[in-house]
């Protein structure tokens, strides 16, 4: 251990472990078992924090257990003036560096602290000083095992007791210095008091406004099960309730304008498009892509012995212009379905998959929209080119969030942002085309069944002639019947500019001489 120096830099703090003291000393230890494991100068710092009685007493008893008989402590016992107990620290102090005694040195810094008077000149400065470094290092390491009400007491003190040279002018001249240390540490702590008082009622008011809100989910979602379950004997075969919200939302100020529009899919048996006959389907779909039977019957295959339409989600694979996208909407006009399609380089995240309630564009998600559109609950998705997806994820990339959509576990209950009800749109079906797989994740590539879509060769244009005639009718406004096929000069013209390939070009050159058929007839 070393020595305490004159002007008491170099402090040894006694051990929390301090010799307990017994007989008529053993008042001043305290029987609160938190005080017990204090060192003994933090001890004598809460017993003048709780005005106990005979402070002064336990302490000359404390210091006549360990030095019986000290003069210096009978001269204090018997005047208890200020010199005699300064005169007392400085002879334990000096047993201390004899006897190479650390509790001396922690008795003598106690008498000091319930004896030197508040600062009001330099008289008694280094003294002041001495203790409060004491303090501050008693508090840094002996007050581990401290409950935190009583870690608060004892910073406030050591710190009041440290303000005390600043603040004489404040504090009442004839109360001692460490009354005034207590009144000043309660009072630089005041604010911090406040301060965690109004934390502890914002925690509360948050916790319990949580709570509400909780209770009140649970009573919503209590509705809509008690509203399902009323609804589950009502609902027709092959329909099915795709969104549900209970009274109190439908009329909501917040979901009124989202909801406005989507009224009559909500809370309604929508009707599941039934399977037609998978023979008359092939049919016409094999005469307008006769290039393409394996894709056809690969598809079909889903639908056999069902009684309603879904699709597993697909993915067209092919070169541009091969006809992939126009083949996966007449597969769902040929079954009946209603076709929505997403262009996946001008789609992300947040737009495919809905945006949330409290943005003023707030909207659910698209397939939802394709249900709402023709009130029909299997509609077919179509995502178009869904390799050239944003990669940047500001706003949720649209490969991600179309995994929740592809996953049967996921899509029975997708919760919708906007709406904040969980869908039912195990029904949708998706196709997805593609020119190329390398920028796709994989987690997309395992959810999509790929398959390869063949380019037609010019054996195939007989076949395609018609379709691709009835399409730009179609683009014109006009019936087919109006626009007749093609004649002998027309279709050698075609096949010599068109010898097989992308059905985009096929269509241009078909949309030119049509063009140039129409500019005749004007001129007759």
């Amino acid at each position: 251990m070393s020595t305490t120096s004159d002007n008491g830099d170099d402090l040894d703090l006694p051990p929390a472990e301090d010799t307990i003291s017994t007989g008529a000393a053993a008042d001043s230890a305290d029987s609160d078992e938190r005080l017990r494991r204090l060192p003994r100068l933090l001890r004598y710092a809460k017993l003048i924090m709780d005005e106990a009685d005979h402070i002064v007493e336990r302490l000359i008893a404390e210091v006549d257990e360990l030095c019986p008989q000290l003069p210096h402590n009978l001269a204090w016992a018997t005047g208890r003036s200020l010199e005699a107990a300064l005169a007392l620290a400085d002879e334990l102090d000096r047993l201390a560096a004899a006897q190479n005694e650390p509790v001396f040195r922690g008795i003598a810094d106690s008498v000091r602290l319930v004896s030197l008077p508040t600062p009001c000149t330099d008289e008694y400065f280094e003294l002041h000083r001495r203790v409060g470094k004491a303090l501050v290092q008693a508090l840094r390491v002996g007050v581990r095992h401290a409950d935190e009400e009583l870690c608060s007491d004892l910073e406030g003190f050591t710190y009041g007791w440290a303000a005390l040279p600043a603040c004489t002018h404040v504090l009442p001249k004839m109360v001692s210095a460490a009354a005034n240390a207590d009144r000043l540490g309660y009072r630089m702590a005041e604010h911090r008091i406040i301060a965690t008082k109004a934390a502890l009622r914002r925690k509360f008011q948050e916790e319990e406004e949580e709570r509400r809100k909780r209770q009140e989910s649970e009573r919503r979602t209590e509705a809509v099960q008690e509203q399902s379950k009323a609804d589950a004997d009502a609902i027709p075969d092959h329909h099915l309730v795709v969104a549900r919200l209970s009274d109190l939302e439908m009329k909501s100020q917040k979901l009124k304008d989202i909801i406005g529009p989507l009224k009559n899919a909500i809370n309604t048996a929508l009707p599941l498009v039934q399977t037609p006959s998978l023979h008359d389907a092939r049919n016409a779909l094999l005469f307008e892509f006769p290039y393409a039977a394996e894709v056809v019957d690969f598809a079909l295959a889903d639908l056999v012995g069902r009684t309603t339409v879904k699709l597993r989600p697909m993915l067209l694979l092919g070169e541009p212009g091969g006809g992939k996208s126009r083949f996966a909407r007449r597969i769902g006009e040929v079954l009946g379905l209603h076709v929505w399609r997403t262009d996946a380089s001008r789609s992300d995240g947040a737009v495919f998959g809905g945006t949330d309630r409290r943005w003023h564009s707030a909207e659910p998600c698209h397939p939802f929209l394709a249900v709402a559109q023709e009130r029909l609950a299997n509609p077919l998705v179509l995502i178009d080119e869904i390799e050239k997806a944003a990669t940047r994820s500001d706003y949720g990339r649209l490969w991600d969030c179309l995994l929740g959509f592809l996953e049967a576990e996921t899509n029975r209950r997708y919760p919708d942002p906007a709406l904040q009800t969980n869908l039912d749109l195990s029904q949708v079906s998706y196709i997805a085309t593609a020119n190329s797989l390398d920028p796709l994740p994989s987690p997309i590539r395992d959810r999509f069944r790929i398959v390869t879509f063949p380019k037609p060769t010019a054996k195939d244009l007989n076949a395609l002639l018609p379709a691709v005639i009835a399409d730009l009718a179609n683009e014109r406004g006009l019936d087919q019947s109006w626009v007749p096929p093609l004649d002998g000069v027309e279709r050698e013209a075609v096949a010599k500019h068109w010898p097989g390939g992308s059905v985009r070009r096929l269509r241009r050159i078909v949309e030119a001489i049509l063009r140039e058929r129409d500019i005749r007839a004007s001129r007759n």
